[in-house]
Parts: structure tokens; C-alpha cells; sequence
């Protein structure tokens, strides 16, 4: 058994009312690493060779994974006590965000985007697709960070206490999903991108190869205890909202938008 190490999720404690959380500083890295490997993903691209138009679109992309993913946890996974407590929804510090929700929120702020620069919604698509594992790895580690999202009990020799889920030895959770959302799927979808593609495809092969990691992740994770499983023993609600995913993701991948458009190589 490895021993969790116990991190205080206050980076920096000005008050009791203005405190500065890892949790927080973590979606910001994300930010910086998704802006930086999208510059080089338009390096070549007509349009994109100031970076201003990448600046705008961060602030919609991030705009839409902060209100999609806290929105979006509370309709799916806290529905009871955001009805309890409505200003739930305002206390992102205490952790909770939905990466469905979160994915939600990006596709309506690109569209917004699209429609504003009057550029096509799914090349811009392909060109966020193969940063988004960063942002998750980031966000994972604000997880771990916090202490939650701990998998189920376990005797295998990495295993680790969570202090907020009791005495029992348990997967580390996200630390499978810092390793696998964030870096294999980074290192699949960014050496996909690297190859002229379709419009379309880069996106399809992040949506595929997401919701096929996270249904097996699951199998490791701690179910949420308001829900527990949905049907035949095993059936989770992170994996049910990943099956529109795959089937989506194989959409794009096997049914061409356009002709293909030539991305810089990466």
C-alpha cells in the first residue's frame, strides 16, 4: 500500500473568505497547456497566425467548460442538493464538475465562436480535440489533490487511503485517469491529428477514444453513492452518458464532413 499524501488544497490562505485552492490553480495550468499546444496545432493555419483569435477562443472554450462542468455536475450527478441548496452551483472551490457537463459547455461556446469568426464549427473542433487531455489531466490532479474521486477497495500493493473514505485501502482513481484520460489519449489523438485528416475525424477519434477509456475506468472507480449502478451490477452513470460519445466519435470517424483539410504537422 503506497500512503496518500495528504496535500492541504489551500495553495494560499489570505482569509477564511479569499483562499486560493490547488483545485483552482490546477484548471488554470489546464488553460495554458490547452492555449499552447493549440498554437501549434494553427501554426500553419490560415487565420491563425496572430494569436488573437486563439486568445478568444480560450475564453470561450474555458467560459464553456467552467459553467458546462459545474452545471452539468449538478444536473447529473448532485441534482437533490443543488435543489436543497441552490448556491451549490456557485462553490466550484469544494470540487464537483462534470466533464460531460464541461464537454457540453465547449460545443455551444465553439458554436458561439464559429458563428462569431464565421469559421466552420469542425475544424475548430479538430483543432481542440487534441489539447482537451491536458486539461483533463490537470483537472484530475485537482481532483487527487482534493482527495475524491477514489476508486473501489482494493489489496493491490499501489493502493491508498482516501481520509475522506475511511480506513479501507482503495484504488487511486485519479491517478488511473491522469495516466489514461490525460496521457494516452493525448499521445492517440495528438499523433492521429499529426496526419491529414478529414474534418471531423480528429474530433470523432477524441470522443471514441474518451468514452472507451472512461467505461473502463469505471470499473475501478467508486460509484457515485447517490446513484450506484444504473443496471446488471456494473452499469454507472459516468459510463451510460459515455455510450452517445463512442457512437458519435464512430459518426464523425466513418462518415466524411468534407475533403480533407490540411493541418500543420505536428
Amino acid at each position: 500500500m503506497i500512503e496518500y499524501p495528504n496535500i492541504n488544497p489551500v495553495a494560499l490562505h489570505i482569509t477564511d473568505a479569499f483562499q486560493i485552492r490547488w483545485y483552482g490553480i490546477m484548471y488554470l495550468v489546464g488553460f495554458v497547456a490547452c492555449w499552447l499546444a493549440a498554437r501549434i496545432r494553427t501554426k500553419s493555419l490560415p487565420g491563425w497566425e496572430s494569436p488573437e483569435r486563439l486568445n478568444d477562443l480560450l475564453f470561450y472554450t474555458a467560459m464553456g467548460v467552467v459553467l458546462g462542468g459545474r452545471i452539468g455536475y449538478m444536473l447529473f450527478y448532485a441534482m437533490p442538493d443543488w435543489l436543497e441548496d441552490p448556491l451549490q452551483l456557485f462553490k466550484i472551490w469544494q470540487g464537483g464538475m462534470s466533464f460531460h457537463g464541461g464537454l457540453l459547455g465547449v460545443i455551444i461556446s465553439t458554436a458561439l465562436f464559429a458563428r462569431h469568426q464565421q469559421y466552420p464549427f469542425w475544424v475548430i473542433g479538430d483543432i481542440i480535440a487534441p489539447t482537451v487531455p491536458l486539461a483533463i489531466a490537470t483537472g484530475r490532479l485537482g481532483n487527487f489533490i482534493n482527495g475524491e474521486l477514489w476508486g473501489k477497495v482494493t489489496d493491490v500493493p499501489w493502493a491508498m487511503v482516501f481520509p475522506q473514505a475511511g480506513f479501507l485501502p482503495r484504488h487511486p482513481f485519479p491517478l488511473y485517469a491522469i495516466a489514461l484520460e490525460g496521457g494516452l489519449l493525448f499521445m492517440l489523438v495528438w499523433l492521429y491529428s499529426s496526419k491529414q485528416r478529414h474534418v471531423g475525424a480528429v474530433s470523432g477519434i477524441f470522443l471514441l477514444g474518451y468514452g472507451v477509456i472512461r467505461i473502463f475506468e469505471e470499473f475501478f472507480r467508486q460509484p457515485d453513492p447517490q446513484y450506484g449502478y444504473f443496471a446488471f451490477g456494473w452499469l454507472t452513470m459516468g459510463q451510460i452518458l459515455c455510450l452517445p460519445m463512442i457512437l458519435f466519435g464512430l459518426y464523425l470517424l466513418l462518415k466524411p464532413r468534407q475533403q480533407p483539410y490540411e493541418f500543420c504537422k505536428v
